[in-house]
């Protein structure tokens, strides 16, 4: 897979893609993960990317002219499964959306900033929006981490147990149940005597038990 974001912020991404699950999945080839600064693609001596808005009103919209160049460039070098923008307006992300687009080879990121982009930017050129929750961010950087790191360790070979991610919250609509590793017992506390048996049947049979239990307690309209 590859994956290029672009962004006005490009140092705002380096960190949480260059460490822990992210890293060991770029050294093991399994995804690409390229940034682009948009200021590269801006006209003039500042390289201004962002104008006040028509009609008036407070905030600067992201301008058309260096998004599209940044992005028409890049499409001309590969097709896209997917063209992305990430705004608090679009689709709230959740596992069904990410275990698609671990699916796709090619996926391109824009990152709002401001007040957003200009509206044709939208029309032209993006294919999906997704918003990662219902509140405001100061960009779509920190939103733009949190898709890619949700993709990548679906990806096959990139997790060590390939199965973890088969037992994550949101797969098959359940939350995930209960864990526990040593000691046995902590402060009286336990661990139930069900997952020490070693009937890895009686486990599975455990798990998805409670997986029931905690989802109809803590998110009940997951089962509707």
């Amino acid at each position: 897979m590859r994956i290029d974001i672009i962004s006005v912020l490009p140092d705002l991404l380096k960190s949480p893609l260059q460490e822990s699950i992210m890293k060991r999945a770029q050294d093991k080839n399994k995804v690409e993960i390229y940034v682009h600064n948009l200021r590269e693609f801006a006209k003039g001596k500042h390289k201004q990317v962002d104008d006040t808005q028509y009609g008036g009103g407070a905030g600067m919209v992201m301008m058309i002219e260096p998004i599209d160049l940044c992005i028409s460039q890049l499409k001309q070098e590969r097709r896209y499964d997917e063209i992305i923008y990430m705004t608090p307006d679009g689709d709230t992300l959740n596992q069904k959306t990410c275990n698609s687009l671990s699916l796709k080879k090619n996926l391109m990121i824009l990152c709002g900033h401001y007040k957003g982009v200009d509206q044709r930017v939208r029309d032209l050129h993006i294919t999906k929006e997704i918003s990662i929750g219902d509140y405001v961010l100061s960009g779509g950087e920190l939103g733009a981490c949190v898709l890619v790191d949700a993709i990548v360790r679906l990806l096959p070979g990139v997790l060590n147990d390939e199965t973890s991610a088969l037992y994550d919250s949101f797969q098959d609509n359940l939350l995930a149940p209960p864990v526990y590793t040593r000691p046995e017992e902590y402060k009286n506390l336990k661990v139930p005597e069900v997952l020490l048996s070693g009937n890895f049947a009686k486990i599975e049979d455990w798990r998805h038990e409670m997986s029931l239990q905690h989802t109809q307690k803590r998110r009940p309209d997951l089962l509707e």
